[in-house]
């Protein structure tokens, strides 16, 4: 075998993971409670906009509640969709990234590397999701809020785009206590912040290569859907259809 094939087998290795963390969002569990979005707020230090920014469209979420409407009047029902980022298999994101900050991880997630982002929005632009945010200002907390920043993720300066990152700070901590105790990562170790304060449990986070994962199971569901699922972006983020009228 000659050098070459070596080194690409030997990336190929090291590429591979036993791991492949997805969502399934049920929809007929969801309630437009918004409490996932607060504590995605909490969780990753994400800076808050105010009634102005709001208004000329720089709000900054990771996570949205889409709301529609079904019916005719005056039988109108109020219905709800979290929107985060895919982390898609075939991400549109990735390849405009002029310097790699957008990529994708052995883990099926789509990562972001702030201090290589230089803001040139390519990857924002080349979203079907619009589910990437840019950072408009240096962040600011009035005191005490800054007391609250979670010391596990770094605070984005402005000028950067950013994005749910399925709380990666906490698989890490979840893989390296699996690690530590020589097993694998189990089913309901890591929880996501948006997964942890729904009240509903209409959000279910997992493990998709471990087949006894409650993932695993919904994401086959025949209830299963994915969005925009024409473009052929492969989303990680499985929805399941409302049962309810």
């Amino acid at each position: 075998m000659n050098q070459e094939n070596q080194a690409v087998e030997g990336y190929s290795k090291k590429a591979a993971s036993p791991y492949k963390w997805e969502m399934v969002v049920d929809l007929d569990r969801c309630t437009g409670c918004e409490a996932c979005v607060l504590a995605c707020h909490a969780e990753n230090n994400i800076r808050i906009s105010g009634e102005e920014e709001a208004a000329q469209g720089r709000a900054i979420n990771w996570i949205r509640i889409e709301r529609y409407w079904e019916g005719e009047y005056p039988d109108v029902k109020a219905k709800f969709l979290p929107v985060m980022c895919q982390h898609c298999d075939d991400a549109p994101c990735e390849p405009v990234c002029p310097v790699y900050a957008s990529y994708h991880t052995p883990e099926g997630l789509n990562a972001q590397v702030y201090n290589r982002c230089i803001g040139v929005r390519y990857c924002g632009n080349n979203c079907p999701y619009v589910a990437r945010q840019f950072n408009w200002f240096d962040p600011h907390w009035d005191e005490p809020l800054a007391e609250q920043l979670n010391p596990d993720v770094t605070v984005r300066s402005g000028g950067v785009m950013e994005k749910c990152t399925f709380c990666v700070q906490r698989i890490r901590t979840g893989k390296e206590t699996a690690e530590k105790e020589g097993r694998r990562v189990k089913d309901g170790d890591i929880t996501p912040a948006c997964v942890q304060s729904c009240p509903t449990s209409a959000l279910i986070f997992g493990d998709a290569n471990d087949p006894e994962s409650r993932v695993a199971h919904l994401k086959n569901n025949g209830r299963g859907f994915h969005l925009l699922e024409s473009l052929g972006t492969h989303p990680s983020v499985t929805y399941l259809r409302r049962l309810s009228e």
